[in-house]
């Protein structure tokens, strides 16, 4: 959700892109930092298809529903500087989750505290009362943060309250009786997701404190009873648990439903810093019972949404209709270790492509895969299309001249995987470039970004690699990369392994190559495509 927080300072950041340069009256000839400086400006650094806020500060998503036509999101913000502050929940809607329109803000912080994370549900059947004129409500449920609490170390100082939008949430109004759930004396008390509980015929609540996760029942939104906790004894702790999700899925191919529970956390996540873990189980209407092989799990386990370091505090969306049945999903690309710090001046932060979650079982495990949503395709314009290509040492697949490597969908399979390890690269007319490795033998992913353009922002945006599990078994690998100006995700094996990373480079990519040490291989299924945007 954001940074654990005792006291809020709001101070400016300078100096983003400072360059010393020697003045040498002998030699005229540039260096080589004058030659690749900073060559991009602000604006050059926002994305083409992930959403920003046009400027200013931006973390969690929040209060995400689907209603009439329109996918609503809905976000921390804090509107007048380009670091945290006092948190509002900005707004943006879209037709289809890729193109946003930023909309006024929805909630602005008052005498109770700050506007921190939450959710929002369209309550059909008016059980919270709410309801006009025959106007559905769409009720949004939130977290207010007391600053003078928090700084005078009280416990109470975050308690759950709710609004009510009867304009499908283009306007919001608190309810008089807030909070509907007072602090019952826990530090780190927050991040309320609600969502209709069918199958037992209740609203349902998970909820964040510290190193757990509350679940809370209720008939009308208003009235709220603990009936159970989870978290004690597995998964990551190694930081706050913040900002849970919790819903049913039917595991693909069965006629079989299991409760999916993700619980983001920072610090403490897969790669340092934010990250967002999952629990898959059962679920009786009051208590949570993970799998057997999910009870005890250690800190560096293999149940992450996206082991990247530019993924957290996720959640889905509410209200997709039965037709579509998707569990669609949102991140907020960055992480807490350098979010404040990055280069870009007018705005800060952007969203993770829309992406659609799976349940799968292999071989006796419950896995939750992810991939780019189908929504994406329609954006497809210029098409490179290949097949059983031969790498011997490196080859170039795709480059500029072909497709905008800074809007792009890149698709491949490498067959017949060898013990050898096997490096993707994105690289640029100045020298720099992002690597991602697979070790085989290993069965490890490796991104290194130390030389993907500006780092010397934070000495934690690249002070180390990151790595990921390869949890598929098969010997042929897929691989769908979805890159943006100063973004890549990467889906691996139908999405059991995920990574997200950003990068600030100093010139676009001009090239996308594939290379292995001492092995030639078979990449087979290529296909290219540049994304066109109005």
């Amino acid at each position: 959700m954001r940074k654990n927080i005792k006291t809020v300072i709001l101070f400016a950041v300078f100096g983003f892109f400072v360059i010393s340069c020697k003045n040498d009256t002998k030699n005229t000839e540039k260096t080589t930092d004058e030659k690749i400086a900073k060559a991009q400006s602000d604006e050059d650094f926002r994305p083409n298809f992930h959403f920003t806020p046009e400027k200013n500060w931006m973390n969690d998503p929040n209060g995400m529903f689907y209603l009439d036509g329109t996918y609503h999101l809905y976000f921390q913000y804090y509107p007048d500087d380009n670091v945290w502050g006092p948190m509002h929940w900005g707004h943006a809607t879209s037709k289809d989750m890729i193109t946003w329109e930023e909309q006024e803000i929805a909630l602005y912080p008052d005498e109770k505290g700050y506007i921190f994370s939450g959710s929002a549900v369209v309550d059909k059947n008016n059980t919270s009362g709410f309801g006009e004129d025959g106007k559905t409500p769409v009720v949004a449920m939130f977290t207010y943060h007391d600053p003078v609490g928090a700084e005078n170390k009280e416990e109470d100082y975050q308690s759950q309250a709710i609004a009510y939008s009867l304009d499908e949430g283009m306007t919001w109004t608190k309810y008089k009786g807030n909070p509907v759930i007072p602090n019952p004396g826990i530090i780190d008390f927050r991040d309320p997701k609600v969502t209709w509980d069918d199958i037992h015929k209740q609203w349902l609540m998970a909820l964040a404190t510290r190193e757990k996760t509350l679940f809370y029942t209720s008939r009308n939104l208003k009235e709220w009873k603990k009936v159970s906790e989870f978290g004690s004894g597995t998964g990551a702790h190694d930081g706050v648990w913040e900002c849970p999700d919790f819903f049913p899925m039917r595991v693909e191919g069965t006629n079989e439903t299991k409760w999916v529970l993700i619980q983001s956390l920072n610090p403490g996540g897969y790669n340092g810093g934010s990250g967002t873990q999952y629990f898959v189980g059962n679920f009786d209407g009051k208590t949570f019972t993970p799998e057997e092989n999910m009870k005890t799990l250690q800190e560096k386990h293999k149940f992450w949404i996206d082991f990247g370091r530019d993924n957290y505090a996720g959640v889905t969306w509410s209200n997709i209709p039965e037709k579509d049945d998707r569990k669609l999903f949102m991140g907020w690309m960055s992480n807490w270790l350098y979010a404040e710090e990055v280069p870009t001046k007018t705005w800060r932060s952007a969203m993770t492509i829309a992406r659609e979650l799976k349940l799968v079982k292999k071989n006796d495990t419950y896995l939750v895969t992810s991939s780019p949503v189908e929504e994406l395709k329609k954006y497809r314009s210029s098409d490179i299309k290949k097949d059983n290509l031969q790498v011997d040492w490196n080859r170039v697949l795709v480059d500029s001249s072909e497709i905008d490597l800074a809007k792009a969908e890149i698709k491949f399979k490498i067959n017949n995987l060898k013990e050898t390890t096997y490096n993707f690269r994105l690289s640029n007319s100045v020298g720099e470039e992002f690597i991602v490795s697979y070790n085989h033998s290993k069965k490890q992913f490796n991104v290194n970004r130390a030389h993907a353009g500006q780092t010397d922002f934070s000495d934690k945006f690249s002070d180390k690699d990151s790595t990921a599990p390869r949890i598929s078994d098969s010997e042929d690998m897929e691989v769908v990369l979805i890159i943006d100006k100063t973004s890549i995700e990467m889906f691996f094996d139908n999405g059991t392994t995920v990574m997200t990373e950003i990068f600030f480079p100093n010139q676009p990519w001009t090239e996308f190559s594939l290379s292995s040490v001492n092995e030639t291989f078979t990449v087979s299924g290529i296909e290219a495509y540049e994304l066109k945007f109005k």
